[in-house]
């Protein structure tokens, strides 16, 4: 079987970590969080992965290929000059996609759940549909697009973009299941699957939901990752509890790579991932966070609700809180207060900040 992931946006939502590394690399829980969904097909059985890219394309590419020999699949890349639209990007892979009668997946590249593709294979054959929508549940359905669907069919009967009154709660979770027959609607041209391939499909009962169990969160900005981290700790908890760390000074769910480093008298946790090689001084307090690999986080320090990228150096008797987000090798001097910031790379910051703010 193939696979699709579509890998080609700025990652906008995500700056600053998306200026410096495409959207697909940044790590989530000490993984890139694209491979979370490579290493999930090539367990299932998937063979032929294929990358839709465009934006640092090159480094994806690097990065990926060294993993798909590891894994031992075959991986190929769909190179746009341009983002295109989520139904054209799977146009310019055509030539991939067509080969063979077997359905194929494709997957948003920002989406990390249990990824459950044997029931969800085995339901669209039963269902001999042309495509399969994976829904799951959402807190905040106005923020998304809901999917209304038979509940005893599955059949998707319309979709509702951001509705203003509550109408159900079930959203597209960002990754589907394609019959070969998919293809004859493509155009190479910017369109969407979701605005404009799914309704069409819809109308012609064509489509039908699959019900995810289970977490499933797009982490591709600051806020859902953050809350992407404390479901996926949780998790981990419930299946490989191993994996955390259980140590003095650990509050619930911690997960530190192997080569960090951290002091005496700290308060982590919970919710809180180390990356490699960070360094984190003593009586530091990490609470709702991820730090970054080769980051240090100096002593006294508090670190609430953030993510600090790779390579940072938080001074002294710093607090930093409130959904802030610092882009590659960011400075912040001793005893000043972060609250909001949104602070792009390579800068060295000198002052507190009080309100929501973002320094370029």
């Amino acid at each position: 079987m193939k696979a699709i992931i579509l890998a080609g946006g700025y990652g906008t939502r995500l700056r600053p970590l998306t200026l410096t590394k495409p959207k697909p690399l940044v790590e989530f829980c000490n993984k890139p969080m694209v491979l979370y969904q490579i290493e999930a097909l090539a367990q299932f059985g998937v063979t032929h992965v294929i990358l839709a890219v465009s934006y640092l394309s090159d480094m994806l590419h690097r990065e990926m290929e060294v993993e798909a020999k590891r894994l031992n699949i075959k991986m190929s890349i769909s190179r746009e000059k341009k983002p295109l639209g989520t139904a054209s990007a799977l146009a310019l892979a055509r030539q991939y996609l067509e080969v063979g009668d077997d359905p194929f997946f494709v997957l948003l590249s920002d989406v990390i759940c249990e990824f459950p593709f044997d029931e969800m294979i085995k339901f669209h054959k039963e269902k001999n549909c042309e495509a399969t929508i994976a829904v799951t549940k959402a807190e905040e359905p106005s923020k998304c697009g809901v999917v209304i669907y038979e509940k005893d069919t599955g059949i998707i009967g319309r979709f509702v973009e951001k509705p203003f009154e509550y109408v159900s709660n079930d959203v597209n979770a960002g990754f589907y299941i394609f019959s070969t027959s998919v293809l004859d609607r493509l155009q190479l041209q910017p369109t969407s699957i979701e605005k404009e391939m799914f309704p069409a499909m819809a109308v012609d009962r064509q489509l039908y939901a699959f019900e995810l169990k289970g977490f499933c969160m797009d982490v591709g900005q600051p806020k859902d990752y953050l809350t992407g981290t404390s479901q996926y700790l949780d998790y981990i908890r419930r299946s490989n509890p191993d994996r955390l760390t259980r140590e003095n000074g650990t509050d619930g769910n911690v997960l530190v790579d192997s080569t960090a480093k951290i002091g005496e008298r700290c308060r982590i946790g919970p919710n809180v991932v180390i990356g490699p090689r960070v360094i984190i001084q003593d009586d530091v307090c990490l609470k709702n966070c991820t730090i970054l690999g080769d980051s240090l986080i100096k002593s006294h320090s508090c670190i609430a609700d953030c993510i600090i990228g790779w390579g940072c150096n938080i001074g002294q008797r710093v607090r930093v809180e409130s959904t802030s987000v610092l882009g590659l090798d960011v400075s912040v001097q001793d005893e000043l207060f972060i609250k909001g910031g949104v602070i792009y790379p390579h800068k060295t910051i000198s002052e507190s900040i009080y309100e929501p703010k973002t320094l370029i």
